[in-house]
């Protein structure tokens, strides 16, 4: 089992910045990615950033030039810095991961993917 604690939401205005922080734990497992989606009431969950074992990043249109996602592998952490924030970035923020565990010696794997509780984002003047 891993488990994801997020944390760094919370009330900003618009133009204003954030920093999420999500930290996965656990044993037995190495992480193909990790990513932050998002969730608006009333709308469908949606990628914001991912970043890849190798460190490849992908981003969502709607953030690519404001918000930044980094990963320290030592600790299994990923960030999302949110830059220039606007009153449509107003979310739940979700972190997701991708975790691989070998399950023999031959090294069979499973990939399992695990998501945090989410954390408030609200940009509001």
């Amino acid at each position: 089992q891993v488990q994801l604690v997020e944390s760094g939401g919370g009330l900003v205005q618009p133009g204003g910045s954030l920093r999420l922080s999500c930290a996965a734990s656990g044993r037995g497992f190495s992480i193909n990615a990790m990513g932050w989606y998002r969730q608006a009431p009333g709308l469908e969950r949606e990628l914001v950033a991912r970043i890849t074992s190798n460190g490849n990043a992908d981003y969502a249109d709607s953030v690519k030039g404001r918000f930044t996602i980094s990963r320290d592998f030592a600790k299994n952490t990923a960030y999302l810095q949110m830059n220039s924030l606007k009153l449509s970035d107003t979310a739940v923020y979700y972190c997701n991961t991708n975790v691989r565990r070998i399950v023999n010696v031959e090294g069979a794997y499973v990939d399992k993917e695990y998501w945090g509780e989410g954390t408030q984002v609200t940009v509001s003047s």
